[in-house]
């Protein structure tokens, strides 16, 4: 017996139907009404009547758009109405389709079935069809024989990429040969003829082996199949052999592949490989290549911001290991730095060098040790161990005039104004490991860069030299005795934490960056946030009666400009199974009269009406927000979770995930949907807001009142009066 079609929605308050169209190559598109409650099998069978088609079990539903998504029991709850969907082939009989045309005879035919796989992987559906059939193992062996080039080899690349993406490639299908292979796709010499994919090919087969490398903390433990993996890739890829990729600025995109994959051998190095790596890290031909061809030689977008903050990171955390280990007294080296950093400031002969000599203490002195008979011993404080030494020497021995000025200048001095040379390097060294978080692992979403760390060879030790002289300036310019050390260094991390914010492209425009930010200056900065930030609630009862009176005001102010805020819309990043998946990207924003979230994929920095977008949820679906850990896609998030935000609806299991790019977009989206709700927004940001508003209220009302003292206690109240027989001459 044939079942009923659904083509017109006889009841339009029932929100389990949805009301769609059906389109089929060939065929005029048919209006179709969803209904929720019936099967997934019964809807096809029912299109299928509708287009008089027989065996419905070789057919699906699948969305429309560029990512062809098939229609399964998981996402079908995501259909809204006006959708447009088509029917076409299940996914395992389009899986069989291209597993068999793969292995015809005509090159023609395997183009084409491999132009279609690359774009049917981005399906879980499909892909998990295609590999079961063996589809995994038929690529793989596909690229070992190498039967593929050009725009051929580029789709396969591109499938195999996918396939990867959904994680259901066994690894004990990856063998050495396949990774060679990739590895030579890479390796290629720029003089080579290119042929059309070739940039493509490139491109696939650096994030394969990314994937491949950062694959290695998903398998615990660490079977040896997966370190002969990495280790294959470590001999095949040498640093050397990446940087012409890096060079090469026309292909931005495969500059970013290829730092990203540099960025991925050096995180997932096993101990007996970092030493090689940590020295190409910080090889002047890799930093030159990075400033010269992508810092200043393009605009650099957000996946390209991390990749340098990564590798920025990862150069600053070579200094971890001597920031933690104490000076050893027995060590030669390390005597004879101390000895050179007196010779170099008080222009002491060899003698020097011969114990006994009457001078060395009070020299020592001088220098600013705390251990003036045996200065080795300041150094067993870790952090910062002897990379304060090493900074110290090289400021000595590099910028020797500038370190002569600053030791004598205090030595000068009175004893109670003598600036610590050696004290104030250990601590200033620890206070800069601190600022550029030397030591911690970078985050999945950090893009905080700074370029003039790629401008020069040691950049740690000159941006110590630069600090040391603004420690020195600042310590004059506050005429500070030794009792003020703790109040100078808090000044100096401050004109060092705000010159850093400017991005100075080199370490000159980094030191005029410190200039401006004076000791005066700061003092202004600071009264000025003060006066800000101003604690009006500890003012006089009239000032805290009136923030009471106009607070409702401004919440509702903060209100419109969350959602303001929403109604813009932001950019996310896209995470998967594996954690966030690179340059993908989708966006989201409220409607104008503050009813529906549109939602939908996009292309980075790119800012989309919101009827452009797919996707859609009415704002009265929604039941709740979750933050942080109670996100029910936190797993999927690796690190610092506080962003993360799930929108619950009524509906049961359905939520929409977001991990927000920043503190304050994830501040603005949850007091956005907490006011959308009619709950109480709840961020710090709200609370900065509010309390930087009323502050701003309050003293505009109370211009009026300059000059004016105003009462701590309002005025008493008189007395009654005796009777209220009150006369009026005129009513």
């Amino acid at each position: 017996m044939m079942t009923s079609v659904t083509l017109i929605d006889t009841s339009r308050a029932d929100p389990s139907i949805i009301r769609l169209a059906v389109e089929m190559e060939g065929k005029i598109g048919q209006l179709y009404c969803w209904d929720q409650n019936k099967s997934l099998t019964t809807i096809v069978e029912e299109v299928c009547q509708m287009y008089n088609i027989g065996n419905p079990g070789d057919y699906a539903l699948q969305h429309t758009d560029d990512k062809l998504t098939y229609i399964t029991e998981d996402n079908r709850s995501d259909l809204t109405n006006g959708i447009v969907l088509k029917l076409t082939d299940s996914p395992g009989k389009t899986a069989q389709d291209v597993f068999g045309t793969l292995q015809s005879e005509s090159p023609e035919d395997i183009q084409r079935a491999l132009q279609r796989l690359s774009k049917a992987s981005a399906d879980i559906t499909f892909a998990q069809e295609f590999c079961s059939r063996g589809g995994g193992e038929l690529l793989i062996g596909m690229v070992e024989e190498g039967s593929e080039q050009g725009e051929s080899l580029a789709y396969t690349l591109a499938s195999f990429l996918e396939l990867m993406e959904h994680s259901i490639i066994p690894w004990e299908n990856i063998t050495n040969k396949f990774i060679k292979r990739i590895a030579s796709y890479v390796n290629r010499t720029h003089s080579a003829v290119l042929q059309p994919g070739d940039s493509t090919v490139t491109l696939k087969a650096l994030a394969i082996l990314e994937s491949l490398v950062l694959s290695r903390r998903h398998v615990i433990p660490c079977s040896p199949e997966i370190a002969d993996l990495y280790n294959t890739i470590a001999n095949e890829l040498t640093f050397p052999n990446l940087v012409p990729h890096l060079e090469s600025n026309k292909h931005p995109v495969i500059q970013q592949y290829c730092l990203a994959l540099m960025n991925a051998l050096c995180l997932r190095a096993p101990e007996d490989r970092k030493k090689k790596l940590e020295d190409a890290l910080s090889s002047k031909e890799i930093r030159t290549v990075i400033m010269e061809k992508i810092v200043r030689s393009q605009t650099v977008g957000t996946e390209m911001q991390h990749q340098l903050y990564v590798f920025q990171q990862l150069t600053f955390n070579l200094l971890e290991k001597k920031m933690n280990t104490k000076i050893d007294p027995n060590n030669e080296k390390h005597r004879e730095n101390i000895i050179d950093l007196r010779r170099i400031a008080f222009g002491t002969d060899s003698d020097a060098r011969k114990p006994g000599v009457s001078s060395v203490i009070n020299d020592y002195k001088k220098l600013g040790f705390t251990n003036i008979s045996n200065p080795t011993m300041d150094f067993m404080i870790v952090p910062p161990g002897i990379l304060a030494l090493d900074c110290m020497y090289y400021f000595a021995t590099t910028h020797n005039e500038s370190y002569s000025k600053v030791v004598l200048e205090n030595s000068c001095r009175a004893d109670e104004h003598e600036c610590p040379f050696a004290r104030t390097s250990i601590a200033l060294t620890k206070i800069l490991c601190e600022i550029l978080k030397v030591g911690e692992a970078p985050t999945e979403t950090g893009q905080d860069y700074y370029p003039m760390f790629f401008s020069c060879d040691n950049a740690f030790k000159e941006f110590f030299c630069q600090c040391i002289r603004l420690f020195n300036k600042t310590w004059k310019e506050m005429r500070a005795e030794l009792e003020d050390f703790p109040k100078v260094m808090s000044v100096v991390k401050e004109q060092i934490e705000r010159a850093l914010k400017s991005h100075s492209p080199s370490m000159d425009q980094f030191w005029s960056k410190l200039l401006h930010f004076d000791y005066s200056q700061i003092l202004k900065l600071r009264q000025q946030e003060r006066s800000d930030k101003e604690e009006w609630n500890s003012q006089a009862t009239p000032v805290v009666e009136l923030r009471e009176e106009i607070k409702p005001e401004i919440m509702e102010l903060i209100k419109q400009q969350r959602l303001n805020y929403l109604m813009k819309g932001t950019q996310f990043n896209k995470y998967n199974k594996s954690g966030r998946a690179k340059d993908k990207f989708w966006y989201c924003r409220l409607t104008p009269n503050h009813k529906v979230l549109h939602y939908g994929d996009i292309d980075e920095n790119t800012v989309p009406a919101a009827e452009t977008l797919p996707n859609k949820l009415p704002v009265s679906e929604i039941q709740d927000v979750l933050v942080g850990k109670d996100c029910p896609h936190v797993k999927q998030i690796r690190g610092n979770v506080t962003s993360a935000f799930s929108i619950l609806q009524h509906l049961p299991e359905q939520h929409l995930d977001f991990v927000a790019p920043n503190q304050e977009a994830f501040d603005m989206w949850y007091d956005g949907i907490n006011a959308l709700l009619g709950k109480a927004m709840v961020s710090k940001q709200t609370e900065e807001d509010l309390e930087m508003l009323l502050s701003m209220e309050i003293k505009m009302r109370l211009l009026d009142t300059a000059n004016v003292p105003i009462p701590s206690e309002p005025p008493p109240i008189p007395p009654p009066p005796p009777d209220y027989n009150f006369y009026y001459d005129s009513l």
